[in-house]
């Protein structure tokens, strides 16, 4: 396993608080960066208390954002579809983001997703952090460049690190992949299906981390 010591969610416990629930309720007048300004809610994660698997996307996009949903939208149905595939249990897993809040750019009536800055992951960290603290899971999948940045920091990569099960400074195995958008911006059909088929087979790896 390679180990990171530059995760920006494992410089800080995070938040306090002693439950989830306790962490959301302060996360919810979050004001760390300026994200919150045009966002029309904090999308905290979702899943289990006890979940053995957490994946970390990017951020909301426009659907989780009008939902206060994570993972609600067009990439969260796909990840459904394809740990089904996968034989994997998406109600035993706990789903959320690097970033808590929508940034988009407005163009007409659409909002279209803006990449979070590094600045902006960082603030959000303290309830990334918070929220692994707590539920200390088996397996972290990291869903994209932002998540994995989100966890180890810019020594890991997600073009050449896909696949490998790396480790966060305090031991957390952390499974690095690609978030299911790409797979939806794919335009060649036999591209799709083969990176798709290559997604299921690292999503198939989980198994072995649950309880």
């Amino acid at each position: 396993m390679l180990t990171s010591n530059k995760g920006p969610a494992f410089e800080t416990p995070g938040a306090e608080g002693g439950t989830l629930s306790e962490i959301e309720r302060d996360a919810e007048d979050c004001t760390r960066c300026d994200l919150y300004r045009d966002a029309t809610h904090m999308v905290f994660g979702e899943g289990p208390s006890k979940a053995d698997i957490v994946f970390v996307g990017e951020q909301p996009g426009d659907k989780e954002d009008l939902a206060a949903r994570p993972f609600v939208g067009p990439a969260g149905k796909l990840l459904d579809k394809c740990l089904e595939e996968a034989g994997i249990d998406r109600d035993r897993c706990y789903v959320t983001n690097a970033v808590k809040h929508f940034k988009f750019t407005p163009r007409g009536k659409r909002r279209i997703h803006s990449k979070p800055n590094a600045g902006e992951v960082r603030a959000c960290s303290w309830w990334l952090a918070a929220e692994l603290r707590l539920l200390k899971p088996s397996l972290v999948v990291s869903l994209g460049a932002t998540a994995l940045y989100s966890l180890l920091g810019r020594q890991a990569k997600v073009t050449r690190d896909r696949g490998q099960i790396l480790s966060t400074p305090s031991g957390v195995p952390v499974l690095v992949t690609i978030h299911p958008s790409a797979l939806l911006r794919s335009r060649d059909r036999a591209d799709a299906e083969m990176n798709r088929a290559r997604f299921v087979d690292d999503l198939r790896r989980i198994g072995g981390f649950l309880k």
